[in-house]
């Protein structure tokens, strides 16, 4: 009884034995898979290095690189620009390569900003807007990545206005002939759906810029944004001949323009002062 307990017990070290060593060949043969992957992406063979990543990922399911390389290499396969539903499809296959990275890691940062990328660059904006929106509002991010989402909101919210308010007809520019000085004003446009429109974009851009530097309050993009959205707010109400509320607004505005530009002079002191600290020491080696 205890030798066949003993011969047992050598083949189950046997086995034991045998797919490790076979883990460990898979897990050598994986990477030398990535390293030619690697190589045919320098090369822009895109298609090869996809499949090289792919069988690298066979090779060791564990292997953490793998998945971004197969990312990339779809990513690097769609042509910005270019309309056509094959190429559109393989913005879509590169979407979810990545999304399969989040899934492991939902801090990959890499990952969630290639897919904002690629829905911007499909043009398919309900899409973009709704996966921002959902780091923007997610309780499990980081503060400061959370602020980033708003500004890039705030960002499209003040395009909307802007686009608008800077019609020609929207916006009027008129010379003085005795001081050659020239005025701006603004007027309501024609159609009355555009003025609402530019409404809506400007209350929810103030309130997304706000919600960004709630979470990051030394953020200058944010406050940028602000002092544009509060901008385009005067715009509107000058529009509605709102004298009072366009005062208050360009009030606004100038104390947030006065905040953007400290953020902004102390940006630049810190990028100096590091500059002067690599200047200053010793080379290495």
């Amino acid at each position: 009884m205890k030798l066949a307990q003993t011969r047992i017990a050598i083949l189950l070290a046997i086995l034991v034995a045998t797919n490790s060593g076979c883990g460990v060949i898979n897990r050598i043969r994986s990477k030398n898979q990535l390293n030619e992957a690697a190589r045919a992406y320098r090369e822009g063979r895109f298609v090869e290095a996809e499949q090289y990543s792919r069988r690298a990922a066979e090779l060791d399911p564990n292997n953490k690189t793998a998945p971004m390389f197969i990312a990339r290499t779809i990513h690097a396969q769609y042509r910005p620009g270019v309309q056509t539903p094959d190429n559109v499809a393989k913005a879509q296959e590169a979407i979810e390569a990545y999304q399969q990275i989040l899934q492991r890691n939902p801090s990959d940062d890499e990952a969630y900003k290639a897919i904002a990328y690629l829905y911007g660059a499909i043009k398919d904006n309900d899409k973009l807007k709704q996966w921002i929106t959902a780091r923007a509002t997610s309780d499990t991010t980081d503060p400061p990545k959370r602020a980033e989402a708003y500004v890039v909101l705030a960002s499209k919210d003040w395009e909307c206005s802007f686009q608008i308010t800077e019609l020609p007809g929207n916006k009027v520019t008129t010379v003085d002939p005795a001081n050659n000085k020239a005025t701006v004003s603004y007027r309501k446009p024609k159609e009355p759906k555009d003025f609402d429109q530019a409404q809506r974009c400007v209350k929810q851009g103030l309130a997304e810029a706000e919600s960004a530097i709630k979470f990051d309050p030394n953020n200058e993009a944010a406050w940028s944004y602000k002092t544009n959205l509060l901008l385009e707010a005067s715009k509107l109400a000058e529009m509605e001949g709102q004298t009072e509320q366009k005062a208050q607004f360009q009030k606004d505005y100038e104390a947030a323009l006065k905040r953007t530009t400290e953020l902004s002079a102390a940006a630049e002191k810190r990028k100096e002062e590091e500059a002067a600290r690599q200047a200053a020491s010793p080379p290495k080696g």
